[in-house]
């Protein structure tokens, strides 16, 4: 009697391995392409126009001299870097169950200074009660904005492929990718970074909302759940991390990485840099 082998199923292999991959190392360009033709989650069938997609998406990827792709984050100094801080109002918390954004402010701001900005209201025709009084957006305040397809085309032509930031990035980012792939405008592969998260590393205080920093730090922006006066008060937020850094010499990678190691110390990022150096 033969045995039975239990079969383990392989895992599957996505464009996010890539991405990890990159974070770490630059790919050559044919052995990148390669990958490409792996992954199982691509939408075109050849990796040259997936590659393309990919840039169209907010993934900042290069080509160097010697034939190798690389994210510009992973060489790009934090005084140098783009950060897009965003922040939405939403009538919902799911694009899939009919969910779609309100309100959405977003400022670019590079070498602690802001160097442009997005705002704008987006036609809705039902906000429920608790959401209208948590942002005092009312649908007679939408009658005459934009629709929502109209104000995600204009919002990701502004992102371009500029670090995306939040508080509470998990929503922010999640909505927005989904709501892009509702009106066929791709996914979001921008590099994203958590000010929740940083703040924890760089911020002491006794809670990390928006509103406990904004007393902790002592941020004088009114509007509470208005989209571009939360993420005007998250750029104050990324200043005062970005000050609080111990170094600040280091690329946009190392700021995400240490924003996501919180059993590290920030002397880590000195270390790591020593040893690139080397």
């Amino acid at each position: 009697m033969k045995s039975r082998k239990r079969l383990i199923p392989k895992p599957s292999f996505k464009i996010e391995n890539i991405i990890q991959k990159l974070e770490k190392e630059k790919i050559e360009y044919n052995e990148f392409l390669a990958l490409l033709e792996k992954a199982n989650d691509t939408f075109f069938d050849t990796p040259e126009l997936e590659f393309e997609l990919l840039l169209s998406n907010g993934l900042p990827l290069e080509l160097d001299e010697e034939n190798y792709i690389f994210l510009k984050t992973a060489h790009t100094k934090i005084e140098d870097q783009v950060f897009c801080i965003v922040d939405i109002e939403t009538n919902g918390s799911c694009v899939k169950k009919g969910a779609q954004v309100i309100e959405i402010g977003a400022i670019k701001y590079k070498n602690d200074k802001v160097i442009d900005k997005f705002e704008s209201l987006v036609h809705a025709k039902k906000i429920p009660e608790y959401i209208q009084e948590v942002t005092q957006i009312n649908p007679k305040m939408l009658e005459n904005s934009p629709v929502v397809e109209k104000v995600l085309k204009e919002f990701k032509l502004f992102l371009g492929d500029d670090l995306f930031i939040a508080h509470n990035i998990k929503f922010d980012y999640g909505f927005i990718s989904d709501s892009f792939e509702k009106y066929d405008l791709g996914k979001l592969y921008n590099r994203k970074l958590c000010t929740i998260d940083l703040a924890r590393r760089c911020i002491e205080s006794e809670k990390y909302g928006l509103r406990a920093l904004k007393e902790t730090l002592d941020i004088d922006v009114d509007n509470h759940h208005r989209a571009y006066y939360d993420a005007l008060a998250t750029t104050y937020i990324l200043k005062e991390c970005i000050s609080n850094l111990e170094n600040k010499d280091i690329t946009s990678e190392d700021l995400i990485m240490f924003s996501k190691s919180s059993k590290v110390k920030q002397k880590t990022i000195q270390k790591q840099n020593n040893k690139k150096e080397e």
